[in-house]
């Protein structure tokens, strides 16, 4: 069973016109670093009072005791909407247990960990550089996060702290689709890896014989970066029953 529980809002961050982050107070049970849970609202326009749900990564470490949720708020979407326009002293609902296997401990020992990011897929790498168990088996550690304008990195300052945290081991490059900006790349990720942009920027390669890379965010991305993973670098999806090198997490 796995139960929905109450949650206060505790303070509502909006960042842009459609970005925004809930930070929360439930009594959710222990978590792993990585893993999801789902958020709910009761839809009042229905007699039976079904709930409006969808799926949203813990941001914040399992170590921490708030708890914070990354949102796009989705044109037309039933609950972002919602969500957006709450206030502290509200509640909604969270499912007691997290989801999901997007966790450090299924990733295999390898030189070098990268961890894609597009849009609010940048919250589990968040929560899984800031709990900081089990890293210590990578010699180094690449966050990239790809977003289209650049007040969108609204988690740059934290990508900052947890640089320095990991005293040369983490290394953090951001990416802008559609505006130039000195301090980050632009293009799309596929693009970067093809031109190998991305990878002579940060001075690492990313191989099947030295690399695990870890993919999270919008479906498009995630896809057309395995594909070209798996066509070009001969790259393969990790599974529990048979080693590989690529971990994915689609994310909207």
């Amino acid at each position: 069973m796995n139960p929905w529980i109450s949650a206060d809002i505790l303070t509502v961050k909006r960042w842009t016109k459609n970005l925004f982050s809930l930070i929360l107070n439930a009594s959710i049970e222990p978590f792993l670093a990585g893993q999801f849970t789902k958020l709910a609202l009761c839809d009042s326009n229905m007699l039976n009072q079904n709930k409006i749900q969808r799926a949203y990564s813990y941001v914040n470490a399992p170590s921490e005791k708030n708890l914070e949720i990354y949102i796009v708020r989705v044109i037309n979407g039933k609950l972002s909407n919602l969500l957006y326009n709450l206030k502290r002293g509200d509640k909604i609902f969270i499912k007691k247990k997290a989801f999901g296997f997007f966790i450090i401990d299924e990733v295999p020992d390898c030189e070098t960990l990268w961890m894609f990011a597009t849009g609010t897929g940048i919250g589990p790498y968040c929560s899984i550089l800031k709990e900081g168990k089990n890293i210590d088996r990578f010699n180094h550690i690449v966050l990239i996060h790809a977003v289209r304008y650049q007040n969108e990195l609204t988690y740059l300052p934290l990508m900052k702290e947890l640089y320095k945290k990991y005293n040369g081991k983490l290394k953090i490059q951001t990416i802008t689709s559609r505006e130039n900006n000195i301090n980050s790349l632009t293009g799309r990720i596929p693009f970067l890896l093809k031109n190998k942009i991305l990878e002579k920027n940060i001075g690492l390669s990313i191989n099947p014989e030295t690399s695990h890379v870890m993919l999270c965010g919008n479906p498009f991305m995630v896809k057309d970066t395995f594909l070209f993973l798996k066509n070009n670098r001969n790259m393969e999806k990790h599974l529990r029953r048979k080693k590989g090198n690529i971990t994915t997490e689609n994310y909207w």
